[in-house]
């Protein structure tokens, strides 16, 4: 929580973070600010004074609204003035404006994290330029364990609400999905369109967009609608030709947020069309269990690692290979049981192999459990998953509950 920043910032010998770039669609800025338009801006987080957040005049308004201090970069950092100065060099009179403004701050011989997002290129540049006018800054980049990301571990009742409601947008497009799955026609085993054209992958993901669209919700990293083979292999979005086709698992995989890069939800179900093959059942039931039982052994201040140390003894028991035993494993279960979920739709806590010393199921995390199974060889694959949210008493919640039924019926003739 933002609360626990100063100590964070303490701990590993910082004296203010400069966060970078848009409010929009910019995790560390939006935790601060919210989503605004604010195209370009700059936001300095100093121990033990209140944050300043310098925005260009033609965003004073929508800067405003951020309840933060605030101060124009235009009024007080004329550019026309650095590039008299720069001789037109737009890179040096970048660096020559962060300069007087860093000495402004008092930070200009201090040890300074950067974050947010904006181009790669573009800050290397200005960094470079600059650590050469201010030779005693300490410029630092963070990790895993980033004060941002240590903060951003646990999530205020506020945040949480924010989740919720994303998760109740998702599973109502999830049960728009179902119905017009199951009331499609169908002939010789495939779904039809209404212009009686073969119902495709493809179609079904623009009606995903649209309806998450409406809804004043975005989907900036796709969503997963995978069937048959694809299913079978964990991150394949789906073939965009491909036919929605009875007793073919489908996997179905979405992760929206709010418009404007806010706080994600990641909700996965796994359907067959009119029937389910008896070994897809099997494996489903199988998945189904280890799902529910790492929700129910889930217990405060515990390593999440330690639920996928028991995704992977459950899954062996029944005989499957596992991750745990063979990192380059293709078949059987090949990932992480979860993550971490907020303003990242992969954010800490992790479960995986990079799991850290931070990860810890802790009261206020927000975090996915998602077990599956995968058989690309067979043709089919299944996942099951849901967001958690960890309370104060230790009490596990999934943030919108939703049907686990693996065979849709076909209603249409």
């Amino acid at each position: 929580m933002k609360k626990e920043i100063e100590v964070f910032m303490e701990e590993q010998n910082l004296d203010a973070i400069w966060i970078s770039g848009a409010s929009q669609n910019n995790p560390a800025m939006v935790y601060f600010t919210g989503i605004h338009h604010i195209s370009a801006a700059d936001l300095f987080i100093r121990r033990g004074q209140e944050p300043i957040l310098f925005y260009h005049n033609m965003e004073r308004e929508e800067a405003a609204k951020t309840g933060l201090q605030t101060a124009s970069i235009d009024e007080r950092y004329a550019f026309r003035k650095y590039m008299q100065s720069a001789q037109g060099d737009m890179l040096k009179a970048s660096a020559l404006l962060y300069q007087e403004m860093l000495t402004d701050l008092d930070i200009h011989e201090k040890t300074i994290a950067i974050a947010g997002r904006r181009e790669v290129s573009v800050v290397y540049a200005i960094l470079n330029a600059l650590q050469e006018l201010l030779p005693k800054v300490r410029f630092v980049g963070q990790f895993s364990g980033s004060v941002i990301n240590r903060a951003r571990l646990t999530k205020t009742p506020d945040e949480v609400e924010h989740i919720r409601r994303m998760g109740q947008i998702t599973t109502s497009v999830v049960g728009r999905v179902a119905e017009m799955l199951s009331n499609s026609p169908v002939r010789h085993n495939i779904l039809m369109a209404a212009d009686e054209k073969p119902l495709t992958i493809g179609t079904v993901k623009s009606h995903i967009r649209k309806w998450l669209a409406e809804a004043g919700a975005d989907s900036p990293e796709e969503t997963i609608f995978a069937i048959g083979r694809d299913a079978g292999v964990p991150h394949s979005a789906g073939t965009e030709t491909d036919v929605l086709e009875l007793g073919k698992t489908i996997v179905f995989d979405i992760f929206p947020c709010e418009a404007g890069g806010g706080y994600f939800y990641d909700f996965t179900r796994t359907w067959c069309l009119g029937y389910a093959p008896d070994e897809v059942q099997r494996i489903y039931q199988e998945v189904f269990a280890v799902h529910q039982e790492v929700i129910d052994s889930v217990k405060l201040n515990t390593p999440f690692y330690a639920s996928q140390a028991l995704t992977c003894r459950m899954f062996r028991e029944m005989g499957h290979a596992t991750i745990e035993d063979d990192q380059n494993l293709l078949e059987g279960y090949v990932h992480s049981v979860g993550h971490g979920l907020g303003l990242d739709v992969h954010e800490s806590p992790f479960s995986g192999i990079g799991s850290a010393a931070m990860d810890i199921l802790r009261a206020g995390v927000v975090f996915t459990v998602e077990p599956g199974l995968y058989y690309p060889s067979k043709g089919f694959g299944v996942r099951i998953e849901d967001t958690v949210y960890l309370n104060e008493q230790g009490k596990t919640e999934i943030l919108a509950e939703y049907p686990y039924e693996l065979v849709l019926p076909m209603k249409a003739g």
